[in-house]
């Protein structure tokens, strides 16, 4: 039986880089009071179609939609936003009259091409700050996913922004958008040709050379933006600027979510051939009114997981931690006396691994060399008469017998003088 396409098993070896993804996030987002949410994986379809907007490539084509067996509309979630503007409407958090600041990791699914760095069941890092209007919470979370990356010695990318206005200027854009492309209607790439109708302007995110040449003389979003709008970015811009934080403004970054609004956000990179996207956000202040809840403002992102891995891997010299310590045991009794040689070492979070083999004493003994452990504990019959253990330190082959009653110090010795790490 294989993965179904799309999908793929995340093995031993490479959850380390996971798990240290996790920790640096947690760390980063804790310290600016951040706090971890986690949502179902599958909501009503409604929420998405409410959210994200019918016009867009995930209402259309990439959401994975079912029937349950209570004649319910299901969607395995394609992004966290909506789920955590469900969360904060259901769970009334807006009732503590503070800004809510949340955090979250966890598996998305989306019907799409599966590519490097892209997949059908995906992951992303995200946080969304709940509750400000203020331009420095916009700042605050663009600080955040630059330091998260930083953190992940993930040094070689670059931060656009841009302004995509209010619904009423989009609106006015996108009239004046159609009116300038409807006369270059043949020269477009298919997938412009039928933006144009449903939604125009992702035409400007199109990766094809000729349409992009077709968009030079466009008119800009800019031209339409009102003085609240303006005010509002060139605030933005202004605490960057202090933060000395550097970015481009690109004029045609527009959002792929319909519930965007003002600051729109990408931080790209060149280490990822076509999908080179790392993270992407923005302000949406709608949402949650649009989703039944209170007037809330709201800014966040997500980072897609398997990009960051291909960016930090390479970066990150992370892999499984081996067992300090190998239990080797004779027979049914000597396995008996194990168990309170392995409840000090839990004690003293000393990792180790149990032969649970009943092999003879010598392939045990080519085992806890296979394992790569440092030290073999070894309990056998004569170990068992006298009540003590013998230590063996498998790099130089010396071994020594200790009464139990003091194994844990004469391991402490060893690893000491050795130079081992005990904790896990």
């Amino acid at each position: 039986m294989q993965p179904l396409r799309g999908t793929k098993d995340i093995l031993p070896d490479e959850i380390e880089l996971w798990q240290y993804i996790y920790k640096k996030a947690h760390e980063t987002l804790s310290l600016s009071n951040y706090n971890e949410i986690r949502t179902p994986i599958f909501e009503t379809t409604e929420l998405f179609q409410r959210s994200i907007g019918n016009g867009t490539d995930i209402i259309n084509k990439e959401m994975y939609n079912f029937i349950d067996k209570g004649n319910r509309n299901i969607t395995l979630r394609p992004e966290g936003t909506a789920g955590i503007a469900r969360a904060f409407i259901y769970n009334k958090l807006y009732l503590s009259n503070t800004v809510q600041r949340l955090w979250y990791l966890g598996p998305m699914f989306r019907y799409e091409r599966p590519q490097n760095g892209r997949q059908r069941q995906f992951h992303q890092l995200g946080l969304e700050c709940i509750g400000s209007h203020s331009p420095i919470a916009d700042t605050e979370v663009i600080r955040l996913a630059c330091e998260i990356l930083k953190g992940l010695k993930c040094n070689s990318y670059k931060l656009e922004i841009n302004s995509i206005g209010n619904l009423e200027e989009r609106k006015n854009y996108t009239t004046r958008l159609i009116n300038y492309l409807k006369k270059y209607t043949k020269d477009l790439d298919q997938d412009s040709q039928n933006r144009l109708q449903n939604n125009p302007l992702r035409i400007l995110d199109s990766k094809n050379n000729k349409t992009q040449e077709i968009l030079q003389e466009a008119p800009q979003l800019t031209s339409c933006l009102q003085s609240k709008s303006l005010q509002h970015f060139n605030q933005v811009c202004e605490l960057l600027n202090s933060l000395d934080i550097k970015y481009t403004i690109n004029n045609r970054l527009v959002r792929g979510l319909d519930y965007y609004n003002y600051t729109a956000f990408e931080i790209k990179t060149q280490l990822l051939g076509g999908q080179d996207t790392i993270c992407g956000g923005g302000r949406y202040d709608t949402l949650i009114k649009q989703l039944g809840g209170p007037d809330t403002p709201s800014v966040g992102w997500a980072i897609g997981i398997e990009r960051l891995l291909i960016l930090t891997e390479k970066y990150l010299n992370i892999k499984i931690q081996k067992p300090t310590i190998y239990l080797i045991n004779q027979n049914y009794e000597t396995q008996k006396q194990m168990w309170e040689i392995i409840k000090i070492l839990e004690k003293h979070k000393i990792k180790f691994e149990l032969d649970i083999s009943e092999q003879s004493f010598q392939k045990q003994i080519k085992k806890a060399y296979k394992s790569k452990a440092s030290i073999a504990l070894i309990i056998g019959e004569n170990e068992l008469a006298t009540k003590s253990i013998t230590l063996k330190h498998l790099k130089n082959d010396i071994q020594t017998t200790v009464p139990i009653e003091i194994f844990i110090q004469e391991l402490y010795k060893l690893l000491q003088v050795n130079n081992i790490s005990t904790l896990r």
